[in-house]
């Protein structure tokens, strides 16, 4: 069943509910009787005023509040508030691991977990996370569902498994299109991300409201897949096989150096993919103008939020290496290597494998 709790759901706030039901059935209210008929098996069979005779206890209130909310019963219930609870304040992350590769620990002091609730906001020097999650710990290992609601996952869900032993904290999480990992370990190509924290507060940290949600964006205009030719261009032959970024700046925001080891890009005939940290961030189709300076490179985008628009691009060579930088799709082609803040472009610079 899906759970159906409040935000930031309080177990002594639950129990205060189940007496108020209670309470509202002694004193003869159809809508309490209604309740338990709904939500509990022994009273799905009688009628209103069979359920006021009954002389149901708190232990029924409860057991009818906790099925209303999504859960088998009260104990199912109180184990998940509490582990929720049991999550809260401010964690460090110890050590991150991606893809088998292991983050260098001077990349981790400048990034903290934030839990109130069910809401978390996750801080770094690159970017804000919010959103919201659901636990299931019912199982082993326990299982844990993030919806991202702000930041530059927004609109997208993970799924993972954790742990927690006190003020330790595990995660293994699938990043954004992968599926649930099975155990606590990453290996490369996963697209798993796995992550150590410590508790660093306790207190319940303030601000956290899992963010909040932008309006639906108006689909891309569609673009033409027919004018995306499968012909390799001297270009396009040039670009073919890996290559790995050595920068990397969205919108103004430069990657830190630390997590450029982290991503590849790929060229296959007519098709290229950028991934980060197991998670694909670009997959296109390529037309390269090899008559024009700079030369002009168009994306007719194959997967995503952006699939099937037509993201518009400048490219250059610097040597051995290659330089793109690239507008926001439904946006006018960049006139020149520049990226400023929140202009919507990325540039980037890559050498080969």
């Amino acid at each position: 069943m899906t759970k159906k709790l409040p935000a930031r759901p309080n177990l002594e706030h639950l129990r205060n509910q189940a007496k108020s039901l209670l309470a509202r059935l002694r004193e003869g209210d159809d809508d309490a009787a209604r309740v338990f008929i709904k939500h509990l098996p022994g009273a799905s069979t009688l009628s209103p005023e069979k359920v006021r005779a009954a002389e149901f206890r708190l232990a029924d209130a409860q057991s009818a509040l906790a099925r209303k909310n999504g859960f088998a019963g009260w104990p199912g219930l109180a184990r998940y508030v509490e582990r929720l609870r049991g999550l809260e304040g401010m964690w460090a992350f110890t050590s991150l691991e991606i893809d088998g590769q292991t983050m260098p620990a001077s990349a981790l002091p400048d990034s903290r977990l934030l839990i109130d609730g069910d809401r978390f906001r996750m801080e770094s020097p690159e970017a804000n996370y919010e959103g919201l999650f659901d636990i299931d710990i019912e199982g082993t290992p326990h299982t844990i569902d993030i919806d991202f609601v702000e930041g530059p996952e927004a609109g997208n869900r993970s799924e993972g498994i954790f742990t927690l032993d006190a003020d330790r904290l595990t995660i293994c999480l699938g990043l954004t299109g992968a599926t649930r990992p099975k155990g606590f370990v990453t290996t490369a190509g996963s697209g798993h991300a796995l992550e150590h924290l410590t508790r660093a507060e306790r207190a319940r940290p303030a601000g956290v409201d899992g963010g909040t949600a932008s309006p639906p964006e108006p689909p891309p205009p569609a673009g033409d897949p027919s004018a995306f030719s499968d012909e390799i261009t001297p270009t396009l032959a040039k670009l073919q096989g890996e290559w790995l970024p050595t920068q990397l700046v969205s919108s103004g925001q430069a990657l830190a150096p630390a997590m450029l080891g982290y991503g590849s890009r790929t060229m296959t005939g007519t098709e290229t993919k950028v991934v980060f940290g197991g998670q694909t961030m670009v997959h296109a189709k390529v037309r390269i103008h090899e008559s024009t300076s700079p030369l002009e490179i168009d994306y007719f985008n194959l997967s995503g939020a952006k699939r099937g628009s037509v993201s518009l691009g400048l490219m250059q060579w610097v040597g051995n290496e290659v330089v793109f930088c690239m507008a926001a799709a439904r946006t006018p082609r960049p006139g020149d290597f520049t990226c400023a803040n929140g202009d919507g472009r990325t540039l980037s610079r890559w050498k080969r494998r």
